[in-house]
């Protein structure tokens, strides 16, 4: 079909309806940019290379127009005409992506740290899986358009079995003993205004299914870990809409499941035993990734895939949990953080991760993260759709800093750069049901990332970031720059840490300064 070049008039017709745009503004040291009114005008970037992550091949020399937060033409530049007053981003050797997105977050540092370390990383789209105060007071202030920041779901606190791993721990969860209080829970969670109920790994079979069921009528999804008590393959057809982490689902793909699960099912653990759950499942988790049955597990995959549940593996967060020792002590990217916050993280690394290890676990946790590796390809092959997510908040893990190690070390597991770009941008889209973001095409929102070096040729180029578009926002260089510098200000005014840390808050826990629920 033959195309006409697009001229100013066609553009500001296009459109038409659209809401006005707006300017970024930096306010207080370390605050996010909030959103100030402007000029309804065009923002041109011209002569980039468009990466739109529907699994097209890159597009070179394009002109993407944006106005009032939507996307307005992605056209080869030599068709658009001169556009006088349109505010122009120079995108010559420069690569545009859409908007990435981190779907297993906790957030615990405030809007001086968390807000802007996601947006300076364009990140634009966010999953915090637990209920969270501040982060539901800044999703307001967002949608008023009174502060710039990504997108949010939030969740219900952890609604785990009773006892929980969370006992006395400091996180905020529900303890579920029975079927009519995993009911309860539901009805609470979806009445108290949780996008989708957060499910965790000492559910009952009897709890499980009630909170499936209870969700299912109650039109609110459910996700979250697996149950040590339920199959992997009875949670999706149950309807689980995600899954987190990679820590049970060997078990449905080994050779010896039955032998396995009955062992794993008589482990005694007792409230807040987080630690005594990762050290007593080890030897069973080994046992079942080293019988993984290849045939077994393309047809567990493949059911996977036929039910839609999504996998989100957050490599990084395993990274961390089976080779603990291998944490990086020091790291520049740490400067972002309140002293407090660190030693936080040291502490945690040792009271729960380190604490009871042997040499011979360390040794299997090696073996175990690269046959997670192995595992993760074998999902994508299967057509299990896989999701980029970190677990921020466990020690070491860090707000957008941390979503592109995740995309590197799906890159280290064999997908293609294409479809792990697709796993932060396009597969949360279609989880979220919207057809309107995750890819770079016209009346797509403006999320956008723009990069000084090519993706599809080195994951690790999405740390090259020259401009982030927030809700058609330009963040520019030197307002990056400037977030980046207050971010580091805001830290290093934190108050210093206390004598010594009082709640743990990592692994799926929110802040400890929230109050804990232990019943229904």
């Amino acid at each position: 079909m033959q195309r006409t070049a697009i001229s100013r008039r066609s553009v500001l017709a296009g459109a038409a309806g659209l809401a006005a745009g707006a300017a970024v503004g930096v306010g207080r040291a370390g605050a996010t940019p909030r959103v100030a009114p402007a000029a309804d005008r065009v923002t041109a970037i011209t002569h980039v290379t468009v990466i739109d992550a529907t699994g097209a091949p890159a597009k070179r020399d394009m002109t993407v127009l944006l106005r009032g937060g939507r996307i307005l033409a992605v056209e080869p530049s030599r068709r658009v005409g001169a556009l006088p007053g349109a505010h122009v981003v120079d995108g010559r050797g420069r690569y545009l992506i859409p908007g990435l997105a981190n779907m297993h977050n906790h957030t615990f540092d405030g809007d001086a740290i968390e807000l802007p370390l996601h947006l300076v990383n364009g990140v634009t789209t966010v999953r915090d899986m637990s209920a969270n105060d501040d982060v539901t007071r800044w999703r307001r202030e967002i949608e008023a358009g009174t502060r710039l920041g990504p997108r949010w779901t939030i969740g219900s606190p952890i609604v785990d079995g009773s006892p929980s791993l969370w006992e006395g721990l400091g996180a905020p969860y529900i303890a579920v003993g029975t079927a009519a209080e995993g009911r309860a829970a539901v009805r609470a969670q979806k009445d108290a205004g949780a996008d989708f109920i957060k499910v965790y790994t000492r559910l009952s079979r009897a709890s499980f299914f009630a909170i499936a069921d209870e969700a299912r009528r109650q039109r609110i999804p459910f996700l979250g870990h697996l149950s040590d008590f339920v199959q992997m393959t009875e949670a999706s057809d149950a309807g689980l809409a995600s899954i987190e982490h990679l820590f049970q689902v060997w078990y449905d793909t080994s050779s010896r499941e039955d032998e396995l699960r009955r062992a794993i099912t008589s482990v005694p653990i007792a409230g807040g035993e987080y630690n005594g759950w990762l050290n007593r499942m080890h030897p069973y988790e080994y046992a079942a990734a080293r019988s993984y049955d290849p045939h077994k597990a393309a047809a567990v995959f493949a059911r996977l895939a036929r039910n839609g549940t999504r996998v989100c593996p957050t490599l990084v967060l395993h990274t961390f949990t089976d080779m603990p020792g291998d944490t990086p002590m020091t790291d520049p990217r740490y400067a972002y953080f309140p002293a407090a916050t660190r030693e936080f993280w040291a502490y945690a690394l040792e009271l729960i991760y380190r604490n009871g290890r042997t040499p011979e676990q360390d040794a299997r946790g090696r073996e175990i993260f690269e046959r997670r590796l192995r595992l993760v390809h074998d999902l994508d092959r299967a057509g299990v759709p896989l999701m980029a997510g970190t677990d921020n908040g466990t020690a070491y893990l860090m707000p957008g800093f941390s979503l592109h190690d995740e995309l590197a070390r799906l890159s280290e597991a064999g997908l293609s750069n294409q479809r792990v770009l697709q796993t932060a941008t396009v597969e949360p889209a279609r989880y979220h049901g919207v057809h309107d973001r995750g890819t770079i095409e016209r009346g797509n929102v403006a999320d956008l990332v723009l990069l000084d070096a090519d993706p599809l040729r080195d994951i690790r180029n999405t740390t090259r970031i020259h401009s982030v578009v927030v809700r058609g926002q330009v963040i520019d260089p030197a307002t990056r720059a400037r977030m980046l510098a207050d971010v580091k200000k805001a830290a290093a005014a934190a108050p210093p840490p206390a004598a010594s840390p009082t709640a743990a808050r990592c692994a799926c826990s929110p802040s400890p300064d929230q109050p804990a629920t232990t019943n229904v």
